[in-house]
């Protein structure tokens, strides 16, 4: 494996920026050993362990270790709607809410991120590749469950935002529309960690997943795609399928973990923010937050 960092480009900043990551010495002994491997394989990637640490990261005990997590990672806990003493367990605050108004959404013809997140982008989809470490290409058949949804989205804009355990977990939908029921697609759980997917790219497409449908009246259908990773148990979806929704509106949430939302769009329907692009084609993410611009919708 790699010993590099990890490091994006911050679009608030404007500039380079090195990624603190949670646990950071375990990813790469687990990813990048033999005997760390052999573990991935036997325990860590299997569904009962994402079950365990979520069960203890819903006791009231692991809240005791927030006020350090916050410090560490320097979380603006002015943005939550719940003081620090208030949260109840770990995961309580992992998937804490915001006040109001805390995450502006883009206005105008315009396309709404779905996460806080490292965002990756292409125009069209047959050109992803070079995600994260150069050479590996994406198998769009297998990640979204589908031939008949491959082929439609083949040639499509494709937007990864990759989530870290620090982040906001809360994610939400990119344009109005009328969404469905979301589809399960079962899988284990690795890390989705760029420490990983340097590695294997494709545990993007075997770690479980939920697909949401959603029927727009200006850019037409787009897919929410949602993976779940290694200590994410459950996806949550809080949205209700067949009602109208505003663009914004929250789709659901994750429990403790690394997690990353995938939106697919029709060819021709959006272009996308020149800085998320420009550094995708460097094999570079931009730091955004939800609600912020994906992109312009075209014609």
């Amino acid at each position: 494996m790699s010993t590099q960092g990890i490091t994006f480009y911050n679009r608030y900043t404007g500039q380079m920026e090195q990624e603190k990551v949670l646990g950071e010495k375990s990813l790469r002994w687990v990813y990048g050993t033999t005997l760390g491997k052999v573990s991935l394989h036997v325990l860590i990637k299997r569904a009962f362990f994402s079950k365990i640490l979520g069960a203890m990261k819903n006791t009231r005990g692991s809240a005791a270790s927030l006020p350090n997590f916050v410090k560490e990672y320097n979380i603006n806990m002015e943005e939550a709607e719940k003081t620090l003493e208030e949260f109840t367990s770990f995961n309580d605050f992992f998937y804490r809410k915001l006040k109001p108004g805390a995450r502006p959404v883009c206005e105008g013809a315009t396309v709404a991120l779905p996460a806080d997140g490292r965002h990756s982008g292409w125009q069209d989809a047959s050109q992803m590749q070079g995600v994260f470490v150069k050479g590996q290409q994406f198998d769009l058949p297998a990640l979204l469950g589908s031939e008949e949804l491959a082929e439609k989205y083949k040639h499509g804009t494709v937007v990864l935002s990759r989530l870290c355990p620090v982040d906001y977990h809360r994610f939400h939908f990119v344009a109005e529309g009328t969404p469905e029921a979301a589809v399960r697609i079962p899988g284990p759980l690795a890390s989705v960690s760029p420490y990983c997917l340097r590695h294997k790219l494709s545990w993007l497409w075997t770690n479980k997943r939920e697909l949401t449908m959603l029927h727009t009246p200006h850019i037409g259908d787009v897919v929410h795609l949602a993976v779940g990773a290694t200590g994410v148990g459950a996806i949550f979806q809080t949205y209700e399928p067949g009602k109208t929704i505003q663009k914004g509106d929250e789709q659901g949430y994750f429990a403790f973990g690394g997690s990353t939302i995938m939106t697919f769009f029709e060819p021709g329907r959006i272009q996308l923010a020149d800085d998320i692009l420009r550094h995708t084609a460097d094999c570079t993410e931009t730091f955004a937050r939800q609600g912020d611009l994906l992109g312009t919708i075209c014609g």
